[in-house]
């Protein structure tokens, strides 16, 4: 029972019905928490996205200059996430510890410096090396930051405010991929680089800038946010003891481990960013075999299914908190993710084409990862959240390995991407019918 909610138990008077806030103060206060931390996070996230994914840029010069096979390329995009896979779980776990603010700065800095260094790749053990260390060093962001929304926004709030963060994948589709392209076009033989190694050092720079604002900026949680009063701290504070929690046995993490919910979150999220990160490392390339030339022309074309995305994912994420309703906001997006998928790949050599479905697949797949996390945060709280976000986060992310590699190999093998788009379509299919199997009283809250 909140302090609010307590005035209930007792005769009622005019102080208690001044003291319990209404909609419209519940509302404003939200809104006040919204623009304070959730645009902020954004920056950080497009920054984040724009240095794990724009080695399918770089690929576009990298692959020829440095003599890198489809294989090696896709190899080396996915082993970022061994090193992921392998710090996330105790990346989280020390950010609960020691705090978002310091911690997020941390990852950031450290992630800006190791992608300047690109700069140095020649050799596909050097290549292979830095994205593994780039991996270890963001390892626990994205989770890190889906448990610190957890810490301000009750469930039934979530998967609206986690697709308006997850905004940051398209966003930094749209204004990344043409800068990319510009800047590897129009800084290409500069004092004796490369075009991808400048887009490399340019794009570094805003991850070690915003880095040391985190330290400035961020609040570790409602208490110490120092811009809030005390009465809406209050508020915030019972909002999230009042949600509707499902009582655990154990918060130690072996019961997170054996808990069968935390593996059949974590098959599902794989399936999903399967799909996430077929598309966005390999969407450069699917245009270029349409017939495009020009990085600057490729980037440009293929911000539009991120434009398309945006949209579908805020609209989504909207519908599925009005409704309290999770499971068919999920498998609409992936069964839509699938088709485009399979049509994109039919008409591989038609560019309207291909970037019609394209975009379809990209509305799809970017809009199940914000609905995705509304599953899990329903019945994880606290420390078991903490631990849970990260296996979940961290087992599904290994698609983000198996991904471009099974993309690149797949396309060394047959000389076509037709194979690996099938593939990104089926687990989309798995996704969506393990979502169906998921109980409804276990995610509807």
């Amino acid at each position: 029972m909140t302090a609010y909610q307590a005035a209930s138990v007792r005769p009622a008077t005019s102080a208690d019905a001044a003291s319990q806030p209404g909609a419209a103060e519940i509302e404003r206060t939200y809104s006040k928490v919204f623009w304070r931390i959730v645009p902020f996070l954004m920056l950080c996230y497009v920054v984040a996205y724009l240095d794990r994914v724009n080695v399918g840029f770089a690929k576009l010069q990298m692959s020829q200059d440095l003599a890198f096979s489809e294989t090696v390329f896709g190899f080396g995009a996915g082993v970022f996430f061994i090193g992921y896979f392998l710090f996330e779980l105790p990346s989280n776990i020390l950010m609960h510890r020691l705090g978002a603010r310091i911690w997020i700065a941390r990852i950031m800095i450290t992630w800006g410096i190791l992608s300047g260094l690109f700069v140095f790749v020649r050799t596909p053990g050097q290549f292979y090396a830095l994205r593994f260390l780039l991996g270890l060093a963001e390892a626990g962001f994205y989770p890190g930051v889906i448990l610190y929304l957890t810490y301000w926004f009750p469930s039934h709030r979530r998967a609206k405010i986690i697709a308006v963060f997850m905004s940051a994948i398209p966003v930094s589709g749209i204004v990344g991929n043409p800068l990319s392209g510009w800047i590897m076009q129009m800084f290409d033989s500069h004092h004796g680089f490369a075009g991808w190694q400048w887009m490399f050092v340019i794009e570094a720079v805003p991850a070690i800038a915003i880095g040391i604002a985190t330290i400035l900026y961020l609040d570790n949680g409602i208490a110490s946010a120092k811009w809030l009063t005390s009465r809406e701290k209050q508020l915030l504070s019972d909002e999230i003891a009042a949600q509707p929690q499902e009582k655990a046995k154990s918060h130690s993490l072996s019961a997170v481990f054996r808990d069968s919910r935390t593996w059949w979150m974590s098959l599902i999220y794989f399936a999903f960013v399967t799909g996430q990160y077929g598309l966005t490392f390999w969407m450069p390339t699917l245009i270029k075999s349409t017939g495009v030339t020009g990085a600057f022309e490729i980037g440009l074309l293929s911000a539009i299914p991120f434009f398309v995305a945006i949209v579908v994912m805020n609209v989504m994420g909207r519908s599925a908190d009005q409704h309290r309703e999770r499971r068919w906001h999920l498998i609409g997006p992936a069964l839509a993710g699938a088709l485009g998928f399979t049509i994109a790949a039919s008409f591989a050599h038609n560019t309207v084409v291909s970037i019609a479905f394209l975009s379809i697949a990209a509305a799809g797949v970017l809009t199940c990862a914000p609905l995705f996390w509304s599953l899990p945060t329903a019945f994880m709280s606290g420390a078991t959240a903490a631990a849970g976000i990260a296996i979940i986060n961290s087992v599904g992310n290994l698609a983000g390995f198996a991904s471009p590699y099974m993309i690149g190999y797949l396309k060394d093998v047959t000389h076509s991407t037709q194979s690996g788009m099938y593939v990104l379509a089926a687990m989309l299919v798995v996704g969506a019918l393990a979502v169906w199997l998921t109980p409804a009283r276990l995610v509807n809250r």
